[in-house]
């Protein structure tokens, strides 16, 4: 059967998107790394530096022996296996910056969100609630670059987090900020 031109056909039952709980950010589909309405805290270019710094040592060592026994021998397998590291200590330049670009952390009202990765993305949402405890840690050469570490504590060994890189006076704030609130919440329960 046919309807005349003007007339509405009747529509199928639709059903309306879902509604977000109350309270609850709401998440757009189509990106579950970029939570709608979230503004993203980066955390210190200085822990690039970091990295590297400890790259360079771990590579830079292999890389001048195998440049000495290169030249020594004039053996083209260890010239070879010199130019493949040399490859892997740029490779490493290249990586290190971009991977702590895309790290960040966000405070919402209930939960903390981290996120990280360029290729393998992963993003950890910890509620405030299930803190237990917060850690701040720096060594050496973190602490001659004026950056620390937030470890969280939560319930659950399997799901602490950690934030690396940030400005010691914002992990100091961040560390007393997640610990009050952490209270706030367990005091709720």
């Amino acid at each position: 059967m046919s309807t005349p031109e003007g007339a509405s056909r009747p529509q199928p039952d639709v059903a309306p998107p879902p509604v977000p709980a109350p309270g609850a950010a709401p998440v757009r589909e189509s990106e579950p790394f970029e939570p709608a309405g979230v503004d993203w805290t980066p955390v210190s270019p200085r822990l690039a530096s970091a990295r590297l710094v400890v790259a360079l040592a771990w590579l830079g060592l292999p890389l001048v022996a195998l440049v000495v026994v290169a030249a020594v021998t004039g053996s083209v397998w260890v010239w070879a296996s010199a130019a493949l590291v040399a490859v892997l200590v740029a490779w490493v330049g290249w990586l290190v910056p971009r991977q702590v670009r895309a790290m960040g952390y966000a405070e919402r009202a209930d939960d903390l969100l981290l996120r990280r990765g360029i290729l393998f993305r992963s993003m950890v949402v910890v509620p405030y609630g299930r803190m237990q405890y917060v850690d701040v840690t720096a060594g050496p050469l973190a602490r001659r670059l004026g950056i620390a570490s937030v470890q969280l504590h939560t319930a659950s060994p399997g799901t602490d987090a950690s934030i690396d890189g940030l400005p010691t006076a914002e992990a100091a704030r961040l560390r007393d900020q997640l610990a009050s609130r952490g209270e706030a919440r367990l005091a709720g329960l």
